[in-house]
C-alpha cells in the first residue's frame, strides 16, 4: 500500500514506519492510529518511571506531541518507530521527575526565604536554623553523585526505594545501600554542626 495516497480508512493497515511518514505529511489520523497502537504502552512506561498517574498522562501527551513535531527526525536505521516512541516517553518521564524534584527544591528554598521570624524564637535560634539548613545543603553537595541522587529522589522527590530503583534502572538493594551510605555520611558530616 502506498502511504502517500492512502485514505483515512486505509491508515489502520499501514506499518508503523508508513504511519510515521503520514505524520510527517501532517495527517492527524495517522498520529491517532499510532496513539491507538502504542498509547497504553507509552502510559505504562511513563507510569512505571514516574509512579504518578497524572504525571504519566502528561508524559503520554508530551510524547505524542513530540512525535507530531519531530516525526521527520526519525531515522529508520536506528530502530523501530515503537522503540523510538518509547525512548521519547522514557526521556519525557525522566524529565518530569527531574522537574518535580526541582519544583520541590524551589518550594523548599521559597519557604526558607519567606520564613517569618517567630516571636517565640530568639535571634540565636533563627541563625542556628539557617546555619543548619546551609550545612545540610553543603553536606549533600559533598556526597558521591549516586548517593546524593538517591537521597534527593527519596526526600525531595518523595519516591520509595522501589520507585527510585525503577527510575534509575538499578536493583533495589543497590538503592538501599546508596541511601544508607549517603545518610551515614550526612550524619558524620553534620555531627560537627550539632556540637
Amino acid at each position: 500500500m502506498d502511504p502517500l495516497h492512502v485514505t483515512a480508512e486505509g491508515l489502520d493497515a499501514l506499518r508503523e514506519d508508513e504511519l510515521l511518514a503520514c505524520v510527517v505529511r501532517r495527517q492527524e489520523a495517522a498520529l491517532g492510529i499510532l496513539y491507538d497502537r502504542y498509547g497504553r504502552l507509552v502510559y505504562a512506561v511513563a507510569l512505571r518511571i514516574t509512579g504518578d498517574r497524572q504525571t504519566a498522562e502528561e508524559v503520554v501527551q508530551d510524547a505524542f506531541q513530540n512525535v507530531w513535531q519531530a516525526a521527520g527526525s526519525f531515522q529508520p536505521g536506528a530502530g523501530s518507530v515503537s522503540a523510538w516512541l518509547l525512548g521519547i516517553a522514557r526521556h519525557r518521564a525522566i524529565d518530569a521527575i527531574r522537574s518535580k524534584r526541582e519544583r520541590a527544591r524551589a518550594r523548599e528554598l521559597e519557604l526558607d526565604d519567606t520564613l517569618l521570624p517567630n516571636a517565640a524564637l530568639d535571634v540565636d535560634q533563627e541563625v542556628a536554623q539557617h546555619l543548619l539548613r546551609d550545612a545540610v545543603r553543603t553536606a549533600l553537595a559533598t556526597l558521591p553523585p549516586n548517593q546524593r541522587q538517591a537521597i534527593e529522589l527519596a526526600y525531595y522527590g518523595g519516591l520509595t526505594r522501589v520507585e527510585i530503583a525503577e527510575n534509575l534502572g538499578e536493583p533495589v538493594g543497590t538503592i538501599k545501600t546508596r541511601l544508607r551510605l549517603g545518610l551515614l555520611k550526612l550524619r558524620d558530616l553534620l555531627r560537627s554542626v550539632q556540637e
